[in-house]
């Protein structure tokens, strides 16, 4: 089952192609893949059964990137970099070596049409890749009939067999001129780019005049041919033509809000993005702006030949701060990467405050459905309170704040238990009711719409005792968050008679009672952790030789801390005018208090 997270990034997918990267708890990079469309691609993994290793890869899944692309094709490029770049787990064919073919003209007297692999600086052309090896096998097998060239080895005396069958432009058996080979070429590589309209009419017509000769099987052949190129055919990126390293820089700006993309390209293929989306202060182009120079001079990225950036982009001034020539491609490859980075920025940027709008709308929806279970009216401000001691050593109470369904941390307040010694829940939670709300009406504050002890009856009923006779505030309302036997949230108790008041496990007013008590449990307890190693820290001190009443005062108030003590030096200790022998055991004894409490 997704997570909540998981499941409203799923609702913002685009229905366009492009690469998804999956990632676990700790968002690395688990497995990367492509697809023809993002939202029915990604929401397969989660809203379908898996067996096997699909079932391991989505239990480990946390959380997901999309990079959108133009085309399947530069999905399947990207998908190829990507995989070579993070080497996830999960991509095990990819990671070890089994890559996407080519196809290749060679640089050579009498070039060939071969495939490969392994794209090289060798003067080639480089055609694809292609999904598959059947589909490379047949895209060349059919260019060798179309447009042959020279099928056999160079060391061949006489005309080859594939001369005979016509795949073999036969420079086996003759001489062939250089522009009939170059006409070929060039033939191929529009072949390839997707300009197959005039091969296509070629091709008709020959079958055409097949048929009318009765050739039946050849009018066959031709036709075989056709609707292969209908059905399979699309442009290919020539990999030789872009050898030049290049970052592509683009941007997204509204509600006050920047959103940036990095394509780093190699080859003319992404193979590595880089994401920023925070505040803007300034205009966006001088955000962006500062953005690029900053991208380079305090990061470990080399600079590339050329950067593409939009035209609002001060250029003048970024050639002169980098020294590289930087371009705002108006046309052509250049200019479709540069749109595609723009896409990808305004996806981001869209996807950030949709999913800041889901939450805004789950919180005020969870804080409705409560004020509806407990039948108050809507409940703006909640205090909850929580307990923590060790056998009534160190008591502490900790008080978190939610407004409006969401944390409110600089309200948050600590109180240490002071009327008694020892552990009384009941006692407690009377001191520590008393000691806010009378402080709150003394200052004249707000009071909260609704009080949540973490507890049962006891807490309610010394927190309800303690309004209502001492205080006057008998209609603040009180509720106890109930936990089951595994300390896990499990339902309210409220009302005169402290009936159980159930929630729905799958509704948004139990996700907000529940992330309320995991909150406070979690400070009430790091308060009481901290205290008590203050605690325990003091009194090993009174045991270490030579450390009197007056040092152990005087180290205690420079440092404030057990922590600050642990990452000082001892140099710093002696600081404080105590003699080295002293400073060394105080601060050995901060290390082994702090480390046994990790």
């Amino acid at each position: 089952m997704a997570s909540e997270w998981i499941e409203k990034k799923l609702k913002l997918l685009p229905k366009k192609p492009g690469c998804y990267l999956m990632k676990d708890k700790n968002q690395r990079i688990i497995y990367i893949g492509k697809a023809k469309n993002l939202f029915n691609r990604v929401h397969s993994y989660f809203k379908s059964h898996h067996t096997g290793k699909t079932a391991q890869l989505v239990q480990e899944i946390a959380d997901f990137e999309i990079i959108m692309t133009t085309t399947n094709k530069e999905s399947l490029l990207l998908e190829i970099n990507l995989i070579k770049r993070y080497k996830p787990h999960y991509n095990i064919l990819l990671k070890y070596g089994t890559m996407y073919p080519y196809l290749k003209i060679t640089r050579e007297k009498n070039p060939q049409l071969l495939i490969t692999s392994n794209v090289q600086k060798d003067g080639g052309l480089y055609f694809g890749p292609y999904p598959n090896i059947n589909a490379a096998t047949a895209t060349r097998d059919l260019l060798q009939k179309i447009y042959p060239l020279r099928k056999c080895s160079r060391k061949e005396k006489r005309a080859c067999f594939y001369y005979h069958l016509g795949q073999c432009i036969g420079c086996c058996d003759h001489p062939i001129d250089p522009k009939t080979y170059q006409k070929q070429i060039q033939y191929i590589t529009q072949f390839l780019n997707g300009n197959v309209k005039a091969i296509k009419k070629d091709l008709q017509q020959k079958m055409q005049l097949a048929a009318e000769n009765l050739q039946f099987e050849r009018a066959a052949d031709y036709r075989d041919q056709i609707h292969y190129i209908e059905q399979t055919v699309e442009p290919q990126n020539i990999m030789s033509k872009h050898y030049n390293n290049r970052d592509v820089f683009a941007y997204y700006y509204d509600h006050g809000w920047i959103s940036i993309q990095v394509f780093l390209l190699r080859q003319f293929s992404i193979i590595k993005r880089k994401s920023a989306l925070f505040p803007c202060y300034n205009t966006p182009e001088e955000e962006m702006t500062t953005y690029i120079a900053q991208f380079y001079h305090n990061s470990c990225h080399t600079l590339p030949k050329e950067i593409l950036v939009p035209k609002t982009i001060d250029k003048s001034l970024l050639k002169e701060a980098l020294n590289i020539s930087v371009v705002t491609p108006q046309r052509g490859d250049k200019h479709k990467m540069l749109i595609l980075a723009q896409e990808n920025a305004q996806l981001a940027h869209e996807q950030k405050f949709k999913l800041l709008e889901m939450n805004e709308q789950k919180t005020r929806g969870a804080v409705q459905e409560l004020s509806q279970a407990l039948s108050l009216p809507y409940l703006h401000t909640i205090e909850s309170f929580d307990f923590s001691n060790i056998q009534g050593a160190d008591n502490v109470c900790g008080m978190v704040v939610y407004e409006e369904g969401k944390p409110k941390k600089s309200a948050y307040r600590k109180f240490k238990i002071k009327s008694f010694q020892g552990a009384n829940e009941f006692a407690a939670s009377q001191e520590v009711i008393r000691r806010r709300y009378s402080r709150l009406l003394k200052e004249n504050k707000p009071l909260p719409h609704l009080i949540l002890m973490d507890g049962g009856s006891i807490e309610v009923h010394a927190a309800r005792q303690v309004l209502k006779k001492e205080l006057g505030l008998e209609s603040l309302p009180v509720a106890g968050m109930v936990k089951d036997d595994k300390h896990r949230t499990s339902y309210l108790i409220f009302g005169e008679d402290l009936s159980a008041v159930p929630l729905d496990p799958k509704s948004q007013a139990f996700h907000l009672v529940q992330r309320i008590q995991i909150e406070v449990d979690r400070y009430a307890k790091t308060f009481h952790r901290q205290l008590h190693n203050k605690n325990s820290f003091k009194s090993r001190l009174e045991n270490l030789p030579g450390v009197g009443p007056k040092t152990r005062q005087k180290v205690l108030n420079h440092f404030k801390s057990l922590k600050n003590i642990r990452n000082a030096s001892i140099k710093d200790i002696q600081s404080l005018g105590i003699p080295l022998k002293q400073a060394t055991a105080i601060h050995e004894l901060a290390i082994a208090l702090t480390s046994s409490q990790k």
